[in-house]
């Protein structure tokens, strides 16, 4: 991996997209330090206290606790895409926008940023009057409102502009490297935390040191997981095309067991968020939030078995979307090809459709158990400091191994031009 990078840095074009990549990530985490005006730090402080809003604030890469003008993060976009890809199976108007190609799906994505500012914008005035309640805000009044909320809006259209521009012009998916960046900026204040446990003894030690080998085991499936595929076998008929025969060979249909990579993950966390956020705000006798702090807080059963299906279903919603058996049927059909013991056509798509929706089991199944492990770990190891859990190590792991496959992509695409050349 290390010298896939510092071959890149030698390819100019190449050098310039991961240059332009660290430096999108750099404005990032410059504006996760820039606060929002008007708020009462102290205050906030003793608001955004609870194992939720930890979590949270890693995922933002700090700028919650610190309500800067990126606290919302990119949680808006991914909820408004998550949004437009439901509509789109109602609206029939949008379902003909994405059977267009190109062209529709950018137009749907136009929709998806207007949305984007719509839903941040009501998240950002039901946050300044909720912190207006707490006392966080230092003048409450319309005007503060509007200034906390148009500075929280426009710190995710801005983070929402950094992604896409990461993705058009830089290396990886922009929206996963931002959480990514937001992650693992995290890690040098986590790992600070460590030494606390180790003044515990040997007991502390032992925590540390069996907190580590299961994170790495995690870390080792992620990655097996990531990279397992089932091959489905595919032969190609003999034809003769004026007097050359082409054809005959035999290749596979590499099929993902983890085909949606971290995004449902992702999505569902994105929703997750809703209640217990809405909670937070509420008053605590009210009937919404007894609920929530009884049944559905952080690590509850309930919850945990809500998040897990989410994943599983975001799972099946994502590759559906991403991955269509009938498509890839005709064009196996196309150009002379057939797995072998299933007719061309619709059969075919029968059978790659039965085959991926097990493969999508697996992995979904898979996202949840990695999405859930964290409360199990601190209960076995009693190690609380370290708040890298199984969705942060995944997302982790993930962006890493995507990033690193689109690197090696663009070097082998060089490697091949100059043998041509």
């Amino acid at each position: 991996m290390l010298g896939s990078l510092q071959q890149a840095f030698k390819v100019g074009d190449l050098r310039q997209k991961l240059l332009f990549t660290l430096f999108m990530i750099l404005v990032f985490r410059i504006g996760a330090h820039i606060p929002v005006p008007g708020i009462n730090p102290e205050a906030l402080e003793q608001l955004l206290k609870g194992q939720l809003f930890g979590f949270f604030d890693i995922i933002s890469g700090g700028a919650f606790k610190r309500f800067s003008i990126f606290a919302m993060s990119i949680t808006p976009y991914i909820n408004a895409t998550i949004i437009m890809q439901l509509l789109t199976v109602v609206i029939p108007r949008l379902e003909e926008l994405q059977k267009e190609g190109e062209e529709g799906r950018k137009v749907i994505a136009q929709y998806t940023r207007y949305f984007t500012v719509v839903l941040a914008f009501i998240q950002a005035m039901g946050m300044s009057a909720a912190l207006s309640k707490s006392g966080a805000i230092v003048s409450p009044g319309i005007g503060s409102y509007l200034i906390i909320a148009i500075s929280l809006t426009a710190g995710t259209a801005l983070l929402m502009w950094i992604g896409e521009m990461i993705t058009e012009n830089g290396i990886g998916n922009g929206i996963s490297l931002i959480i990514f960046a937001g992650i693992v900026s995290r890690l040098p204040s986590q790992i600070s935390g460590v030494g606390q446990e180790l003044s515990g003894g040997i007991i502390g030690a032992f925590n540390i040191f069996l907190f580590i080998v299961i994170a790495l085991a995690i870390i080792v499936a992620i990655i097996a997981v990531n990279e397992g595929q089932r091959r489905l076998p595919v032969q190609y008929a003999k034809r003769v095309v004026g007097r050359k025969l082409y054809g005959g060979q035999s290749t596979f249909l590499p099929l993902k067991v983890n085909a949606a990579g971290v995004i449902p993950i992702i999505f569902a966390m994105a929703l997750m968020m809703f209640p217990a956020t809405i909670g937070a705000w509420m008053s605590p006798e009210a009937g919404l939030n007894r609920f929530l702090n009884t049944y559905f807080h952080f690590g509850s059963v309930l919850y945990n078995a809500f998040y897990a299906a989410l994943i599983v279903f975001f799972t099946y919603f994502y590759v559906a979307i991403i991955f269509n058996p009938m498509d890839v049927a005709d064009n196996i059909k196309r150009y002379g090809g057939f797995v072998p013991g299933i007719r061309p056509g619709r059969p075919t798509a029968e059978y790659i459709d039965r085959v991926l929706s097990r493969l999508t089991l697996c992995g979904g199944v898979f996202l949840a158990l990695i999405a859930v492990l964290p409360n199990f770990v601190i209960g076995l190891t009693g190690v609380t400091s370290i708040w890298f859990g199984g969705t942060s190590l995944l997302i982790v792991v993930g962006v890493a191994l995507d990033t690193m496959k689109q690197i090696e992509s663009h070097l082998l695409l060089r490697s091949y031009e100059g043998f041509v050349k």
